[in-house]
């Protein structure tokens, strides 16, 4: 709905009662003048009380109904004026039901009787208006069926659009509680894959890393089979951790390493082999977490990408301090070939969304035989 909608139908809601106050005040004030209705001999005083207290009784029948059917029963009988009975027909079939709608009923045509009783009694203009035949069924009519059916009508329609709202948000939630189970059976599932291949491969490289370095008589043979032990138990550790969290039902987040586990990654890097080094540049200020963990990600993964394609490269990690962000530098020098691992390049576009998504931007270029991976994070993203 738009909101220009919206407001107007605030305003309706606010001011409704006020208005239909006024008009029905006014409506039976018109009546009892003659312009809608049999003109009273009555004081203007008693016509002018009936009027208002009809206006006040419309007014408040959200909160109480009687003194709506007080009034109209009042302005029947004394001036032949219909508009409260008009709004207490419509109230009455929005708003009551079964035995008290019934009873509505009989006090209606009871008062209908009386209005027959009184124009007889009254005669001239009040008699063939509200005691002859037709009159009487036409202004039962008016005065209390089309009314009635209509506040009906009106409930019903309300109470239909309230069933169907009810039923779209149980849907609704079935629908999440299905999704919801869905993912979770895929974690599960995804979890259960990665424990059955990717640990049980991982453990077998643990074991026969632990036998190499048992059995191998070369010093350089040993240390690297210490290595591979080493790093291996703790990716056996890291895929624990992330099969905890995909077997959790809510969400879950892994613990992430920051600017402050930089050392230890360099230091891991060098133990396999490559030649790195780490530049700071500008004045080391304290920085937001989340820059902090996507920097750590910038430079393990351009690290890791180097360790694949130029294992042989020296390799420089640059983090720049800026004033308003963080500049990490990963630049590798030309390799003078070698194997190189296979890779599929979903890292460096994961660390793209990652840093684009704190407002910054990623670079990943080839410069002079090497690689360079940049990555500019401002501060203001991780606000």
């Amino acid at each position: 709905m738009a909101p220009s909608a919206v407001a107007l139908r605030r305003v309706v809601q606010r001011y409704a009662p006020l208005l239909l106050a006024v008009l029905v005040a006014t409506a039976v004030w018109a009546s009892a003048a003659g312009d809608l209705g049999v003109r009273s001999p009555l004081p203007g005083a008693v016509v002018l009380t009936l009027a208002v207290g009809s206006g006040w009784a419309a007014s408040m029948v959200r909160t109480r109904r009687w003194p709506l059917f007080l009034a109209a029963t009042a302005g029947w009988l004394v001036l032949a004026a219909a508009a409260a009975g008009v709004v207490a027909s419509y109230q009455a079939g929005l708003r009551l039901r079964g035995r008290r709608l019934a009873a509505y009923l009989v006090g209606a045509a009871t008062v209908l009787a009386g209005g027959v009783l009184v124009g007889l009694a009254v005669g001239g203009v009040r008699r063939i208006t509200t005691a002859t035949t037709g009159n009487v069924f036409l202004l039962a009519a008016g005065l209390v069926g089309l009314p009635l059916v209509f506040g009906l009508w009106v409930r019903a329609r309300r109470d239909t659009l309230a069933a169907l709202r009810d039923r779209a948000e149980r849907l609704e939630r079935e629908q999440e509680a299905r999704a919801d189970r869905v993912r979770a059976e895929e974690r599960t599932r995804i979890a259960r894959e990665m424990h059955d291949v990717v640990a049980h491969r991982v453990s077998l490289m643990v074991v026969h890393a632990g036998a190499l370095e048992v059995t191998a008589t070369d010093p350089a043979t040993v240390d690297a089979a210490a290595l591979i032990r080493t790093t291996g138990r703790e990716a056996l550790t890291d895929l624990r951790e992330v099969l905890g969290v995909l077997r959790q039902a809510g969400t879950a987040v892994l613990p992430e390493r920051g600017l402050d586990a930089l050392d230890e990654l360099i230091g891991e890097s060098r133990a396999a082999g490559l030649r790195v080094h780490r530049r700071d540049e500008g004045v080391p200020t304290a920085l937001p977490a989340t820059v902090g963990r996507t920097a750590y990600r910038v430079v393990r993964e351009a690290l890791t990408n180097v360790r694949k394609h130029a294992a042989d490269a020296e390799t420089t990690v640059c983090l720049r301090y800026l004033p308003d962000g963080l500049e990490v530098r990963v630049r590798n020098g030309p390799s003078e070939g070698g194997q190189s691992l296979p890779g599929a390049g979903q890292g460096l576009l994961g660390l793209r969304e990652r840093v684009e998504l704190l407002g910054g931007r990623l670079e990943a270029t080839p410069v002079d035989g090497g690689f360079l991976v940049r990555a500019l994070i401002p501060l203001a993203g991780a606000a």
